[in-house]
């Protein structure tokens, strides 16, 4: 029987090395190029107030300028270096405006009566802006009026008949007059102006003209608050806003047109009178327990929604409510 082959020799194995551990150094941060952080930085600078809202430079046309919202938005304008330019009937009010609020501001405001229910005036307007400017970025329809107010309490048919039809006051001029202030007078505005405000955007990188129209929420209520007249032609005038907004898009015209909707602000209409220096004044308390804000509306709230609206660029066709939560209580159709 043949024996096992034995080695004489046993190979020396080599010693095991070490598991050589790999460890992830936490505190590397990825490289990232000087062109990245460039476009950071100036990303943030897109974001400074001042970019948000500039209206530098800008030049504005304000409808009823000469006190309550239209003043207000003037003030909100000029402030931040706009050129607003105020219209109204009353040349005394513009002329008080201007030098009360024009003086030491980065901006301007210049006085130009006219009545803008006449399209003849209108046309002297247009006329007016284009000679001194050549162009618009925005106008604001802002002038309007109320009607007269009707008891809507009678349960009774024939008293409600004699409120709202017997009524002196309730006449077809009435709606006429208010029609053609809160609701015509916006549309032969904005198609008159819209050849300058078109320049204004093609002249002005980056920046679309706009046309912001005062509306209000008695035109989104579903009550009549005790003006049938008024609370229509609000409603039409929002309306009117989008189609407006609908058909110069569709034009391929860069002008955006939107609306503010605001609640109750001290004004000429809400207080009855303003001041020497053209200001209302609504007591607090009278809206404590009507509107969710407990207060009526301040300057800085309309002046605020102003520069939003006509400043943010992706805005078009719409209703901006500045109303201290009123509809949330009322309803809205």
């Amino acid at each position: 029987m043949p024996r096992p082959y034995i080695p004489t020799r046993i190979p020396k194995l080599s010693p095991l090395l070490p598991f050589r551990q790999f460890e992830v150094n936490s505190t590397r941060k990825p490289l990232i190029s000087d062109k990245t952080k460039m476009a950071a930085n100036e990303s943030n600078q897109s974001f400074k107030l001042e970019n948000l809202f500039n209206v530098k430079d800008k030049v504005a046309l304000i409808t009823g300028g000469g006190s309550g919202i239209g003043l207000m938005a003037a003030q909100a304008l000029a402030v931040n270096g706009a050129k607003v330019y105020i219209t109204g009937r009353t040349a005394e009010k513009l002329d008080r405006v201007a030098s009360l609020y024009g003086k030491n501001i980065s901006g301007q405001i210049i006085p130009l009566p006219a009545d803008v229910t006449n399209k003849d005036s209108i046309r002297k307007l247009v006329s007016e802006i284009s000679t001194r400017e050549g162009h618009l970025s925005i106008l604001m329809n802002n002038a309007g009026i109320s009607s007269h107010k009707e008891e809507t309490t009678p349960e009774d048919a024939s008293k409600l008949q004699e409120t709202l039809f017997d009524d002196s006051s309730a006449t077809f001029d009435e709606w006429d007059t208010v029609f053609r202030t809160n609701v015509s007078q916006i549309f032969f505005m904005t198609t008159a102006f819209l050849p300058l405000l078109q320049r204004g955007s093609e002249i002005e990188h980056g920046w679309s003209s706009t046309v912001l129209n005062t509306t209000s929420i008695s035109g989104i209520v579903k009550v009549s608050q005790q003006h049938f007249a008024y609370n229509a032609s609000k409603a039409a005038a929002i309306h009117l806003t989008k189609m407006l907004a609908h058909e110069v898009t569709s034009s391929k015209l860069r002008v955006r047109v939107n609306n503010i909707a605001p609640g109750v602000f001290p004004s000429e209409m809400t207080a009855g009178e303003s001041d020497e220096g053209q200001k209302s004044f609504i007591p607090a308390e009278r809206y404590r327990e009507k509107v969710p804000a407990a207060r009526p509306g301040r300057d800085e709230d309309m002046g605020g929604a102003v520069l939003f609206a006509v400043c943010n660029q992706y805005l078009n066709g719409q209703s901006v409510v500045v109303d201290g939560g009123y509809v949330l209580a009322a309803g809205s159709v």
